[in-house]
């Protein structure tokens, strides 16, 4: 078992960043492929970014591609998410999830989840 937990998440001005941390405990991260998703009201859960188990390897939605970095780093079993020209429409719980997805853009595919982080633009 793996237990995530998000941090990070508030009110950021439009074209302003933030970092997101994501902590996890119990078996090692490492062993994980790790992604982020989020949610916002009245809408699907929506792929943000996934990166490989080694960090060699990422993915990112095409709403964040160019704005949004996820990175890791296995010696402190923590994924990162820096998101950079924060937009009105980006305002989300972001969520940190793991696992070893078929499908690495899909959410069920994921097993672990954090319980999220909520972030907050201002126009």
């Amino acid at each position: 078992q793996v237990q995530l937990a998000e941090s990070g998440g508030g009110l950021v001005q439009a074209g302003g960043s933030l970092r997101l941390s994501c902590a996890a405990s119990g078996q090692t991260n490492s062993r994980y492929r790790m992604g982020w998703f989020r949610q916002a009201p009245g809408k699907e859960r929506e792929f943000v970014a996934t990166i490989s188990t080694s960090g060699l390897n990422t993915y990112y939605g095409d709403s964040v591609k160019g704005r949004f970095t996820i990175s890791r780093d296995n010696a402190k079993n923590t994924v990162y998410l820096q998101m950079n020209s924060l937009k009105p429409e980006d305002p989300a719980v972001y969520y940190c999830a793991g696992g070893s997805p078929t499908w690495i853009d899909k959410a069920p595919n994921y097993a672990y989840w954090g319980q999220g982080t909520q972030v907050t633009v201002s126009s």
